[in-house]
């Protein structure tokens, strides 16, 4: 039965205007994919607080606070957690998973650092993830193996593995490449904190080394690593470096939204 908004906690209504979303609240899976293409186009990925010194809490109110109220971004932790409170919210069973990120290595990852939601709509079971600075779906994956999923110009599927269990991977020049792998054990929120301590607080961890930032955009996708500033536009892409945190911050605002 579809849910009427008129009904929902005010903290919810106010998730849905911040990412836009317009659509129907009947736990379906058409719903779910425009609930999470939304996140996409309007809630950024961001470390900047970790960078800065700033200690996350991924208590819901707070993430509430800092990612709704405040239009702030997160990392996976931040944005899958609050993402998956709002399908909570909307009906939908959600369980939390993590991850072990595989792109772009060439050795097993030593640790597992990602979150992920696995979530039922309509009798089957997709994977679902809103907090990952690279390309990635856009929407929902099914959970069945070998299903190539196609999503615009990109094309995903799932593989089993006897050792690693689901691997997310990537059609790229004509291969397959594997992003992240995950079982599906649920996590209990301890996991997370115990997670997300080591990705604030390890001299090791990527997220303590550099500002990285990124968003969908209907044009393309916008990005920062480091100072640098990347905004895709189709075919095209404009680079450049802010000279001044004044300039820096503008930046920020004018391309994601976030105002420090």
């Amino acid at each position: 039965m579809p849910l009427d908004r008129a009904q929902l906690k005010p903290e919810v209504i106010a998730y849905l205007d911040r990412i836009g979303y317009q659509g129907p609240l009947d736990g379906s899976a058409s719903a779910l994919a425009g609930l999470q293409e939304c996140h996409l186009h309007a809630v950024p990925y961001e470390n900047l607080d970790i960078v800065n010194g700033i200690p996350l809490s991924l208590e819901v109110d707070a993430l509430h606070d800092k990612i709704v109220r405040r239009g702030r971004g997160g990392y996976c932790f931040e944005l899958n957690a609050l993402f998956g409170w709002l399908l909570r919210e909307l009906g939908y069973p959600v369980t939390d998973l993590v991850a072990r990120f595989w792109r772009d290595v060439e050795v097993v990852p030593p640790k597992r650092r990602h979150q992920v939601l696995k979530v039922d709509a309509e009798g089957s079971v997709y994977l679902c993830d809103v907090g990952v600075g690279g390309i990635v779906p856009r929407r929902p994956i099914e959970m069945a193996e070998l299903l190539e999923q196609v999503q615009g110009d990109e094309c995903y599927r799932l593989e089993r593995d006897a050792e690693f269990g689901w691997f997310l991977c990537e059609l790229k020049r004509g291969e397959w490449v594997r992003i992240y792998s995950f079982t599906e054990e649920p996590q209990l929120k301890g996991d997370f904190t115990f997670a997300t301590y080591w990705c604030e607080n390890a001299p090791d961890s990527i997220f303590r080394q550099t500002a990285i930032v990124a968003i969908r955009t209907k044009e393309g996708r916008n990005t920062v690593w480091g100072g640098e500033f990347r905004i895709f536009n189709g075919e095209n892409v404009t680079v450049h470096t802010p000279e001044t945190k004044e300039a820096y911050n503008e930046a920020l605002a004018r391309y994601f939204g976030i105002k420090l």
